[in-house]
C-alpha cells in the first residue's frame, strides 16, 4: 500500500509590521490552507490590556508582540491583535469607534461548560471589566457578557447540544 506524502509549511510574512501567518497542508498533491481568525482591536494602553487578558488566562505569542501590537492567543487558530490606537489608525481611513460609547462588535467565545462561562466572567470582572448584561439562560444556551478595559464587548457562551435536541424534540426532561 502506497502512502502519499504529507507536507506542512508555515509561512510567516511581515506586511506593514504585522505578521501574516499561513498554515499550508499538502495531502495527495492538494494544498489546504487552515483558516485563522485575527480580531484586531484598538487599545489605549497595550500593557494594561495585556495584563487584563493574561489575568483571564490568555497567553500572547511574543514572536508577534512589540510596543505597538500584541498577538493574544484565543485558540489554536484564533487570535486577537491588540493594537495601540496610533498603530491601529495606520490600517484604516475610518475614525476609530469609542467602544465605551458605541458597540463596534460583540466578540463571542464558546466555553465547555456553564462553570467555565462563570469562571471566565468572574476573572474578567475581578480584573476590571464591567458587566454589560445579566446572565442569559435559555436552557440549552447560557451566556455572560462583559466590556473589557477599552469597552470592547465580549460574550462567553456555553451551548448544551443535548438540551437543544431535547428542546427541539419536545422532550423537556433534561
Amino acid at each position: 500500500m502506497s502512502h502519499s506524502p504529507l507536507y506542512i509549511v508555515v509561512s510567516i510574512e511581515q506586511d506593514n509590521a504585522l505578521p501574516v501567518i499561513a498554515l499550508l497542508i499538502t495531502v495527495n498533491h492538494y494544498t489546504i490552507m487552515a483558516r485563522q481568525i485575527f480580531i484586531n482591536l484598538p487599545v489605549k494602553d497595550l500593557m494594561r490590556s495585556m495584563n487584563f487578558f493574561t489575568s483571564l488566562g490568555f497567553s500572547f505569542n511574543m514572536q508577534f508582540t512589540n510596543e505597538k501590537a500584541a498577538c493574544m492567543v484565543i485558540d489554536e487558530n484564533i487570535y486577537s491583535m491588540l493594537l495601540t490606537e496610533a498603530f491601529f489608525k495606520t490600517f484604516t481611513t475610518k475614525e476609530i469607534v469609542d467602544a465605551t460609547k458605541r458597540t463596534e462588535a460583540i466578540i463571542a467565545l464558546s466555553a465547555g461548560s456553564r462553570a467555565e462561562v462563570e469562571d471566565l466572567y468572574n476573572k474578567a470582572i475581578a480584573a476590571g471589566a464591567s458587566m454589560t448584561r445579566e446572565a442569559e439562560d435559555h436552557g440549552w444556551m447560557y451566556s455572560r457578557n462583559f466590556d473589557d478595559l477599552d469597552g470592547h464587548q465580549w460574550e462567553i457562551i456555553f451551548m448544551d447540544e443535548a438540551a437543544l435536541e431535547a428542546q427541539n424534540s419536545g422532550d423537556n426532561t433534561k
